[in-house]
């Protein structure tokens, strides 16, 4: 148990008696305006849209506060943790060399939407509204992968759900003459924007044609692109934030240094001054989009399942294991690298190695079994795309096949050890595990699981006959080398490309 005899919860009456080498708000709070609803309200935007809001407050660039507001059960701790401290938190940036710890403050309200929904209404119908943005990660959408049409029987639909509350406030705000409002998606998800759109009309329709029309006027939907490496936050994470800096935070935040904010600058009424910081505002963000997704949370998503297999728990452990860190440059470089298009201003090179370093860092600690999350919902956006482009090229594929068979064990559920697997939620998981069940006798049974693959992977003989290869090698060879077998195979290809 930690001795915090000496730690004080943090709270606003606590800010100035916290001890050196600690920033802390320094401007007016209470001159915040309610102008942003933000809905899930977790780590990752506490880490970035949360702290780029606190920046501009405090140089004075804005009067903008946020309004959090959880829509699950389950968030009834994160609103009762922040309750507890006047919405203020810690934020613990970790380098490899040295950590930063701040207190953000630009967090002005918290709203639980369970059991009521009310006040969750009325805070995004409100007139002083400008923003909603949304971080309900990739599966939290009511929008088909494949189709991009809305899915009315997706858990994710209905009254009481993010998009239902939304549509809800929206139709309240156009009887209210409540003024223009614009909802961006700040989740990993290509053209974020247009799927935030899809499922809001989809939504929306339950209100009749005139919310549908109010909302093609008065509502702008931008796209963005997010980046900021931020691991659930842990008990020795609060146990050290205590001892070293005498705070006692329910919940702080770990991150690390990097960051990234690409915008399209498609605003509805009011918007935030955000070239004022490091944020790119521009007309089109998907090559931004296209490199994040099928770069770093691609190879989040590869090396994840690998690693679990293997035993290993946290992604620089993991990049510590030789082979690994191996497989990933390699994946970055040969399979989803040359099917890229290009990004204006941006070196892939180096791109990629800052990925290698920053998934590397011993200080951040992300951990395994969080990129193991949602498998189902993440892989069609984050490594199919290359995967098909690839076979369209007749390009490279033993990498990403490796990756999906790596996936197909650990959903079968047991280490290269022997080790139960406690397998992460996912929104299908009941479904991958029996299509993975299935691929104990016949390995590329696996990619009938159509609501991931889609008919055209299940179809594919040159993938199939590659992953059917690729599972038995991971099941016969282990992780390492399996691992080596493919890297053999990518490099044979390049050589033989290059002679």
């Amino acid at each position: 148990m930690t001795n915090t005899t000496n730690a004080a919860p943090l709270h606003a009456a606590t800010l100035r008696s916290l001890s050196r080498g600690i920033a802390v708000p320094e401007y007016d709070r209470s001159a915040l305006q309610p102008s942003i609803v933000h809905i899930g309200v977790g780590g990752f935007h506490r880490a970035h849209l949360a702290t780029y809001i606190d920046e501009l407050a405090a140089a004075g660039h804005t009067d903008w506060g946020i309004v959090g507001l959880g829509v699950l059960p389950s968030d009834e701790a994160m609103a009762d943790a922040l309750g507890a401290q006047q919405n203020l938190y810690t934020l613990i940036t970790r380098g490899a060399a040295h950590t930063d710890v701040q207190v953000i403050a630009s967090l002005i309200r918290y709203v639980h939407a369970v059991p009521d929904p009310e006040p969750a209404i009325a805070a995004i119908a409100a007139a002083t509204t400008q923003l909603v943005s949304l971080t309900v990660t990739e599966g939290g959408y009511p929008v088909d992968d494949l189709t991009g049409a809305y899915q009315p029987d997706s858990p994710n639909a209905g009254p009481t759900s993010a998009f239902g509350l939304v549509a809800a406030a929206l139709e309240r705000r156009r009887k209210t003459n409540g003024g223009p409002v614009t909802i961006m998606s700040c989740d990993n998800i290509m053209t974020n924007g247009a799927v935030a759109r899809t499922a809001t009309l989809g939504e929306a329709a339950r209100y009749g044609d005139a919310l549908l029309e109010w909302i093609d006027s008065s509502v702008s939907f931008p796209n963005s692109m997010v980046d900021r490496i931020t691991p659930a936050t842990a008990d020795s994470d609060r146990d050290w934030l205590a001892e070293t800096h005498g705070i006692i935070d329910r919940w702080p935040v770990v991150t690390e240094p990097f960051r990234q904010w690409v915008v399209e600058d498609s605003f509805a009424g009011q918007r935030l001054p955000l070239e004022e910081l490091d944020v790119i505002v521009t007309n089109d963000v998907e090559p931004y989009e296209f490199m994040k997704l099928r770069l770093l949370n691609a190879g989040h998503s590869c090396l994840a399942y690998l690693a679990a297999l293997d035993g290993i728990e946290t992604v620089d452990a993991a990049m510590a294991e030789p082979s690994i860190a191996q497989y990933v440059r390699a994946f970055l470089d040969h399979e989803s690298k040359p099917v890229l298009p290009p990004v204006a201003g941006i070196d892939i090179d180096a791109y990629n190695d800052s990925l290698i370093e920053r998934f590397s860092n011993p200080a951040i600690g992300d951990q395994i079994s969080r990129l193991c999350l949602d498998g189902s919902a993440k892989f069609p956006k984050f490594l199919l795309p290359t995967l098909r482009a690839q076979l369209a090229a007749g390009g490279p594929i033993a990498l990403s096949a490796l990756a999906l068979a790596g996936w197909c064990n650990y959903l079968v559920g047991t280490t290269d050890h022997g080790e139960t697997i406690s397998r992460a939620k996912d929104p299908l998981l009941d479904q991958a595990v029996a299509f993975a069940a299935r691929s104990v006798d016949e390995p590329t049974a696996f990619l009938e699981f159509e609501a991931v693959f889609g008919a055209d992977l299940a179809a594919s003989e040159r993938l199939k006959a590659t992953f059917a290869s690729a599972v038995i090698s991971l099941r016969k060879l282990g992780v390492r080398s399996a691992i080596q077998q493919a890297i053999d195979e990518i490099e044979n290809r390049v050589g033989t490309a290059n002679n």
